[in-house]
């Protein structure tokens, strides 16, 4: 017989892992700064909130759990904090956006 916990775990690893694959996707597919930024600072936290999730359930209530929500709202803060210094610095240097038909 499967523990829910069991389950559930490895339903938040493999959500982790896909969200995680989706932004290396988009780092590698996209085609300029804003759009792979954009790509990294949605997909990688969300696929780093899921991981830290499946972590605190296998801890279930315990001062590890605590430790691992302090990690995941750490991440909610800085990573797209860190996105947008990234892409209000390329604006500063009046890097342009990517166009339809613009050469790669």
């Amino acid at each position: 017989m499967v523990e829910y916990g069991t389950v559930a775990v490895g339903a938040l690893v493999v959500s982790g892992l896909f969200f995680t694959f989706v932004a290396v996707v988009g780092i590698y597919r996209l085609p300029d700064l804003y759009t792979r930024t954009h790509a990294a600072s949605k997909s990688d936290t969300l696929g780093a909130l899921l991981a830290l999730a499946a972590v605190g359930v296998t801890f279930g209530v315990d001062t590890a759990t605590i430790k691992v929500a302090l990690l995941a709202l750490f991440m909610l803060i800085t990573s797209p904090t860190a996105a947008h210094a990234i892409a209000r610095a390329a604006h500063d240097q009046d890097i342009e956006p990517w166009q339809r038909g613009d050469e790669s």
